[in-house]
């Protein structure tokens, strides 16, 4: 694809065309190349870009591509973070707006689907109860599933997206926070709660992320006052939300955030922010079960606005003070025994929650119900409540009063229109008050009787609240189902654990009355001993005041100096401490830097490999791309026919993206194979069945056709019958109308005779008149025709003339043209005939000069070898020859030199070689230089080199691929003519000339040992694949070699060109 690398407003011209033509795709590919292109992107203003950047994301936003506009705002955000922030919060608050938007028409459009779906009349379709059965959705959740789900993932993909890109840029700190709390009011508006979920996770990963980061003035921290605030208002906006939500877990999790916040913090938060942190708090509790610190919440609630509230209203300081007195006073009452929890393997015991808990209230230890009341009356909150709420408080917390109590609570309970959540707990509080009171008054209580007693509760809950009093508050009570009463305190055991009093209480039970006995025993024994002897304990206490003024007076100076002494290590210590702290801090200080210097070196690794990543993805994605396009391009034409059509509706989308193009047109092949075979079968079988049906049907249905034929005779005698007297009848009756009509048309007969004859005049008139005009305009239009007919045909014939006359004449320059070439070439082909002449009367007279030079040479070697055995046999080397030795003489041939017998053979073999030759180059010529030369180059004039293998063993004349070459790729009939075939015929035969070559080639193995000077044959060359090393000997002297001079000094110029061909071969 083509990069915009210059200017970005070709690029946006062009991805404007491209969304004109409805190539969207096209376009965000155009505009995607301006953003990753790094060696010009730095350098364009944002001026250019932002235009760039929307266009860029509003067709991400159109195509539902989010991951595609995260990477273009990540380079956005690279390019303007540090140069301008208002460009880039214009871009991000502009792309989540698109996105909302969209999202909404989808909501809208999901909604109106439904309203154009659903029948006003039938609401209830079968379909639908049948899907609403089946899937348990109705026919809106179908449709937003189908219209709106996937723009509201678009929508979470993008706020996740936002969040990521500005999670450490102190810049965009504030776009953060709002993108956020868009994030909130998302999960809220579409009630996504397990989105919810993760925006929290990833909103705390963030928060720890930034408290890891070094202290740099780019990055968020965490010591700023307004980040902490940010912070803080973004988790009360999740509290909020959570609540909502009603995902407690999640407002939990927000309360811990938010109090690690306000502890983080070295300034305490406002008022109104710690009023919302309690209320939050108060609620969560609540919904959480746990009353105790729900109502030590609201108390510090109320403690924060009484205190710094200033202009707070007496009927709002009432409001609270009652809010906080019913919480308090709906606490159950704490279990008798809490310590058991430690024996229970929990994960958390409740003592370590409770901790928790109250460090949340910024409390040193956990309240208690009674710690609470008392803060209530030191607070004067009971005055401050309501008389009602005053009056329940003396009924559960001071009176004693069983018979009456659950009435007047009752009463009370009645008038809570406002706090109707307490009233409940309330009831079982008063309840388990009754049963406490009851206990110390009566032993045994007739179970109807206690029910009166409880106005408000039934059987069943009262029980379980007995039950509840032994499990819980250790009590000792005993339910008699047979007697139908209740029996208290039977058991004179000791109690546990001494008591706290949580109410009035008229008398001790007889359990504690036996564990306090000996406390009371021993308190009686004190007061009766310090009645009897007053005065005991003032000596006792005079006598110790005296020892101590006596000690202090003698260890009075040695403590002055040990004090002396001990401020004296202080301040060392002091001095100590403070040095060890500034080493401490340039250490830190180094520490820091080297931290940082790794983080950037950390951080440029890592945008390094962020980037190889992205460019990867990109190119694994343009690859894709481009299997796909080809892919859904193959598809489309399978798709085009029918057989095709059945293979994409066999494979899922699974198997279609595991196979290729090629894989599915093979796919494509086989099932039209198939289909074929299936068809022929179908067929044939069909042929048989129709076939067999056919004749049998045939069988059957010709006795049915002759009696029916018969019937049908017999019926269509009697309808003609019918028909025919029905015919006649219709006659006669038509006769006797017409006759009738006659009659009664005949007196009318003169008159309209008149009337036909004047219309007939006047119309002959008339026609008389417009046939006189035709007749005129006729003859004057045919005269026209005929002068243009007889114009037109004069010219006609005018142009064919001329056609005929030039085509005559391109006829005769053609013809003209035929015969200069035809004499052109007549002429060529006779001086190629002469040249043909000259050249075999050359080559003639060559031969000849060879043939007696040869000769001339031969007479020479046989004298030279007389002369030898002349020596040999005078020097006693060989003894004088025999007649049987003559004869084996006799088939010895002289010595002759290397370059003598490479003449001979050439001689022999000239056509072969010549044809050869001629073949292979097409021509004659030769180069200047060799020409200049003479017959043989330096080489081979020069040359030492002796016979090849071949050359000096091989017994063979020429075999038949040696005369076949020389034949076949020799001159033609034509090229050669007369001359070379006489030349043949003059040379020999090729029997002969085989047999002559044998005879020199048994001359020349006996003296191949001295012949130096030759080179290898032409016949070697032509037959041996591949040239063979050559046979280094030492030859004649140059005086030896005679032959070679000659022919340098004796030959004529003109036969250069052939002996170079013999050298050369």
């Amino acid at each position: 694809m083509a990069r915009y690398s210059q200017r970005p407003e070709n690029a946006l011209k062009r991805a404007n065309e491209f969304i004109d033509v409805g190539k969207p795709a096209r376009a965000l590919d155009t505009l995607y190349e301006v953003f990753r292109n790094k060696k010009w992107a730095y350098n364009w203003s944002e001026s250019l870009l932002e235009p760039i950047m929307f266009k860029y994301l509003d067709l991400c936003v159109e195509l539902k591509k989010s991951l595609i506009a995260k990477e273009g705002l990540f380079q956005y955000r690279n390019m303007f973070q540090s140069v301008n922030v208002g460009s880039l919060e214009n871009v991000i608050r502009g792309y989540l707006r698109m996105a909302e938007e969209k999202t909404e028409s989808a909501r809208e459009q999901s909604h109106q689907a439904v309203i154009d779906i659903d029948d006003l009349d039938n609401v209830a379709t079968p379909e639908s109860l049948l899907l609403r059965a089946v899937s348990g959705e109705d026919a809106h959740d179908r449709s937003d599933r189908t219209i709106l789900t996937p723009w509201v993932k678009f929508l979470w993909e993008s706020y996740c997206q936002c969040l990521e890109l500005l999670r450490t840029n102190a810049h965009c700190e504030t776009l953060y926070h709002d993108i956020a709390r868009m994030a909130f009011n998302f999960c809220l508006k579409y009630n996504r709660k397990t989105e919810f979920r993760k925006l929290c996770d990833k909103l705390r990963k963030h928060l720890e992320d930034i408290s890891k980061l070094p202290t740099q003035v780019a990055n968020v921290s965490l010591n700023k006052a307004e980040t902490q605030q940010y912070n803080l208002e973004t988790r009360l906006v999740q509290l909020d939300s959570a609540i909502q939500m009603e995902l407690w877990q999640e407002a939990y999790k927000a309360i811990e955030d938010i109090h690690g916040l306000m502890n983080l913090s070295k300034k305490p938060p406002v008022t109104k922010t710690m009023a919302n942190y309690y209320q939050k708090l108060a609620m969560v509790f609540w919904k959480a079960g746990y009353y105790l610190f729900h109502a030590a919440a609201l108390f510090k609630l109320f403690q924060l606005n009484k205190d710094m509230k200033k202009n707070i209203t007496p009927d709002e300081l009432q409001r609270m003070a009652c809010c906080v007195l019913l919480a308090t006073l709906s606490i159950p009452l704490p279990s008798a025994h809490p310590e058991f929890d430690r024996f229970i393997e929990t994960d958390k015991s409740p003592l370590e929650k409770a901790q928790r808990l109250a460090v949340l209230l910024t409390l040193q230890q956990p309240p208690t119900r009674a710690s609470l009341i008392r803060d209530l009356v030191r607070m004067n909150v009971v005055q401050l409540a309501s008389p009602q709420l005053q009056e329940l408080y003396q009924c559960l917390e001071v009176e004693f009063n069983p018979l009456t109590l659950c009435k007047r609570v009752k009463a009370v309970t009645m008038e809570l229109t406002q706090d109707e959540q307490y009233i409940a707990p309330l009831q079982d509080v008063t309840l388990v008050k009754l049963i406490r009171q009851v206990s110390q008054v009566y032993q045994t209580i007739d179970f109807k009787r206690l029910l009166e007693l409880a106005v408000f509760t039934t059987p069943f809950h009262l029980e379980r609240l007995l039950v509840d009093c032994v499990r819980h508050n250790d009590m000792q009570i005993r339910i008699d189902h047979g007697a139908g009463c209740v029996h208290f305190g039977m058991d004179l055991s000791e109690s546990p654990r001494e008591d706290t009093r949580d109410g009035p209480v008229l008398q001790s039970m007889p359990s504690d009355q036996l564990r306090t006995q000996l406390i009371n025993m021993a308190n009686v024994l004190n007061e009766a001993l310090r009645i009897i002897n007053p005065n005991a304990n003032k000596e006792e206490k005079d006598k110790v005041r005296l020892d101590l003024v006596h000690y202090y007076k003698e260890n009075m100076a040695k403590e002055h100096e040990r004090i002396l002494a001990r401020h004296k290590i202080i301040e060392d210590r002091k001095e100590y401490l403070e040095k060890l702290n500034s080493v401490r801090e340039e250490e830190e200080a180094k520490r820091q830097g080297e931290l940082i210097r790794k983080f950037h070196l950390d951080e440029q690794r890592r945008l390094e490999q962020e980037r190889e990543e992205r460019e990867r993805k990109r190119q694994e994605n343009e690859i894709q791309q481009i299997k796909d396009r080809h892919l859904k391009e193959k598809m489309h034409q399978i798709s085009q026919t029918p057989h095709g059509q059945k293979i994409l509706k066999k494979l899922d989308e699974e198997k279609l993206k595991a196979l290729d193009a090629e894989q599915i047109a093979q796919r494509e092949a086989e099932e039209l194979q198939k289909e074929r075979k299936e068809m022929l079968q179908k067929l044939k079988s069909q042929e048989k069945k129709i076939d067999y049906f056919e004749r049998a049907k045939r069988q059957e249905e010709i006795p049915l056709l002759e009696q029916s034929f018969k019937e049908k005779l017999i019926e269509e005698k009697k309808l003609w019958d019918e028909q025919e007297a029905r015919r006649i009848a219709d006659l006669v009756k038509e006769r006797e109308r017409a006759v009738l009509t006659r009659e009664r048309l005949a007196r009318m007969a003169k008159d309209r005779q008149e009337f036909m004859n004047k219309l007939q005049a006047a119309r002959d008139k008339v026609y008389q008149e417009k046939f006189a005009i035709y007749e005129k305009k006729l003859n004057e239009e045919r005269k026209k025709r005929l002068a243009k007919r007889k114009e037109d045909r004069k010219k006609e014939r005018e142009a064919n003339w001329r056609k005929a006359k030039e085509e005559e004449r391109k006829r005769k320059i053609e013809e003209e043209e035929r015969q200069r070439a035809e004499e052109e070439r007549i002429r060529k082909e006779k001086e190629e005939e002469l040249k043909k002449k000259e050249k075999a009367e050359e080559e003639r007279k060559r031969m000849e000069v060879l043939k007696r030079q040869a000769e001339i040479q031969k007479k020479r070697e046989e004298e030279a070898i007389k002369r030898l055995e002349e020596i040999e046999i005078s020097l006693g080397f060989k003894s004088a020859p025999s007649d049987k030795k003559d004869k084996k003489d006799d088939k010895l041939t002289p010595w002759r030199s290397s370059r003598m017998r490479e003449r001979e053979e050439a001689t022999r073999g000239e056509t072969s070689w010549r044809d050869k030759d001629d073949t292979d180059r097409g021509s004659f010529s030769r180069r200047d230089d060799d020409r200049e030369r003479g017959g043989f180059t330096r080489r081979e004039r020069d040359d030492d080199r002796g016979f090849g293998r071949r050359d000096r063993d091989d017994e063979r004349g020429f075999g038949r691929r040696d005369r076949d070459d020389d034949r076949d790729r020799g001159f033609g009939r034509r090229e050669r003519g007369e001359d070379d075939r006489s030349f043949g015929r003059r040379i020999g035969d090729r029997d002969d000339f085989r047999r002559g070559g044998d005879r020199e080639r048994d001359r020349d193995r006996d003296f191949r040992r001295s012949d130096t000077a030759g080179v290898g044959s032409w016949r070697s060359a032509r037959n041996d694949p591949e040239p063979q090393e050559p046979v280094m000997r030492r030859g004649p002297p140059p005086e030896d070699r005679p032959p070679q001079k000659q022919m340098d000094k004796g030959e004529d110029k003109g036969d250069d060109s052939d002996w170079k061909k013999v050298s050369r071969r």
